[in-house]
């Protein structure tokens, strides 16, 4: 079993709307795998150097990277734009992934890395594969070619029993459905 985590900064882009209202563009790229209160020290400094002064007060998120497939809403909160970004710095593509596939929901993913991963193999087959192998031990030359391990695979995440997030060629990590 291979464990590689491709890391990613997850980054936002907020605006001064007292600038984009006056018809200037005026804002900051913020990583968003830091504190809430990071993020908020960040966005005082940009208003605080914002060409409007003291009108510079309201402020939105006007672009996102690195997220994924996530969609992060222009007034989303800090507090779930530092937990998920937090949560892809430390896991990488496989954590926006794998927030996506639990519909957002964080303390959901961080259930399935915690007690659901069986980690990341190159195929599902692989991993039925290595299942049954750590299952049943050695499989006797004579048998093994009789084995169809791609269509266990298939069957297992068919039936629910596990689900898979490929990430890119030969990337495929196996999660113990929930």
């Amino acid at each position: 079993m291979k464990t590689n985590i491709r890391t990613i900064t997850p980054r936002i882009y907020v605006a001064c709307l007292a600038s984009y209202n006056a018809g200037e563009l005026h804002g900051e790229w913020i990583d968003a795998d830091q504190s809430e209160d990071a993020i908020y020290a960040e966005i005082k400094e940009m208003l605080n150097a914002s060409p409007q002064g003291e009108e510079a007060e309201e402020w939105a998120i006007h672009d996102y990277e690195g997220f994924s497939n996530i969609n992060i809403r222009e007034y989303e909160s800090i507090q779930t734009v530092a937990e998920i970004g937090c949560f892809i710095g430390t896991h990488g593509e496989l954590g926006a992934q794998l927030i996506s596939y639990c519909d957002n929901d964080i303390e959901r993913a961080q259930k399935a890395i915690d007690d659901n991963y069986c980690g990341e193999y190159s195929s599902i087959a692989d991993f039925a594969e290595s299942l049954t192998e750590d299952t049943h031990g050695n499989i006797p030359p004579h048998l093994a070619n009789y084995i169809d391990y791609e269509r266990m695979g298939r069957d297992m995440e068919l039936s629910g029993d596990i689900f898979a997030i490929e990430i890119g060629y030969n990337e495929v990590h196996i999660f113990w459905n929930f």
